[in-house]
């Protein structure tokens, strides 16, 4: 009885992971296809937007697992296939789920402070999945006290912490997208997700009836926002407008002039007032854009870079909606100004020609000893 209805659940985990996967990758492929001309319009570095990608990649990893889980329970059982289909494939899906996160601009910032905490990163989740393969290969099941799998505490801890960066990103980019109850609903599957492993720990039977069906719960959510968010993401791509009728003109301190057809904003002038540090930063990113060389045109927005943090972003765009009293439709929003590039950095999306800024306070500019690196873009 209990091999037959674990069977079906590890038929039903395929089938929802193998349509979910492709689904995924579906979505991926047609963003390329169809926003490659409004994406390559903005800058010519060659960088493809992987996140939703390895996120197909980590919902196969659950189909091939479960397929492995499958094929085992009907054959004579082998350790080997098991440790494949937990151990292994564990570690890729960890592995393409962090990958992911590198391109999700409300992840959190430690993930990519600077170069050396991700690589930091990425070595402790590799060792830690090395260890957790070499323990589950040398002492597969023998490794155990008191009902207590010691040789799956290490992957435990390492799903414990991914968990913990997928639920805020996701919650964040949800709740930034103005989906609340899909913010919400993420979190819960996440933590499905892991209270599922517990049985794998101590040793209670895994093929209880609530603990694949929890699993099975928490595997169809995820897959189910991860299509929302990939459905969200396209929404975002098609309401973008086109920087090649974007126009910003800065004329003097504090005071610019905008042009963005698609919002209805014509030539009209914004006074920033008494938010300089707002105007500050919107001119950094317009001279980088403008004079710096490719590699250069981004900012580090993040506790340590030239920009603290994402506030600051969001500050600008908030106060300019302000300024002009848009209507709901017209508001603009963070990215309508910056492009997200991966690891901290963003660009202003306005193309380098569709840049104006005055002589003399450009030259005020980059006279100012807190400013000496824009310098060097304008020799």
């Amino acid at each position: 009885m209990l091999k037959n209805q674990h069977a079906f659940y590890l038929l039903s985990e395929m089938l929802v992971s193998l349509i979910g996967a492709f689904l995924l990758l579906a979505i991926w492929f047609a963003v390329q296809k169809n926003f490659k001309q409004k994406l390559a319009s903005e800058i010519s570095i060659k960088r493809l937007d992987k996140g939703l990608l390895y996120l197909s990649l980590s919902v196969f990893v659950w189909f091939f697992s479960a397929l492995v889980s499958y094929v085992n329970i009907w054959l004579s059982p082998s350790v080997w296939l098991e440790i494949i289909s937990q151990n292994l494939f564990s570690i890729l899906n960890s592995l393409f789920l962090i990958l992911a996160l590198f391109y999700l601009d409300n992840a959190p910032e430690y993930l990519y402070n600077n170069k050396k905490s991700t690589k930091r990163i990425l070595i402790f989740f590799v060792v830690l999945s090395i260890i957790s393969l070499v323990l589950a290969v040398f002492f597969k099941t023998e490794l155990q006290t008191a009902s207590v799998k010691f040789n799956t505490i290490p992957d435990l801890i390492l799903s414990t912490i991914l968990s913990w960066f997928l639920l805020v990103s996701l919650y964040r980019t949800f709740y930034n997208r103005k989906m609340k109850a899909v913010a919400i609903i993420s979190v819960l599957g996440i933590l499905l997700l892991l209270v599922s492993q517990v049985p794998y720990v101590f040793d209670i039977s895994v093929n209880s009836f609530y603990t694949d069906l929890i699993r099975l719960l928490s595997k169809s959510t995820l897959i189910a926002v991860f299509l929302v968010l990939g459905t969200s993401w396209v929404i975002e791509l098609s309401q973008l407008p086109e920087a090649t009728s974007m126009k910003i003109h800065f004329t003097d301190w504090n005071q610019i002039v905008l042009t963005i057809p698609s919002k209805n904003i014509i030539e009209t002038k914004i006074e920033f007032g008494k938010k300089t540090t707002q105007f500050n930063n919107l001119l950094k990113f317009a001279i980088r854009r403008k004079y710096a060389p490719e590699r250069e045109m981004c900012l580090e927005v993040y506790n340590g870079g030239e920009i603290p943090s994402q506030t600051y972003l969001s500050r600008i765009v908030d106060n300019i909606n302000v300024i002009l009293d848009l209507k709901d439709e017209n508001k603009l929003t963070r990215n309508d100004l910056f492009t997200f590039i991966g690891l901290a950095k963003y660009r202003l999306r306005f193309l380098p020609n569709h840049i104006e800024v005055d002589a003399a306070l450009l030259s005020e500019f980059t006279h100012n000893t807190n400013n000496n690196v824009y310098v060097e873009f304008l020799n």
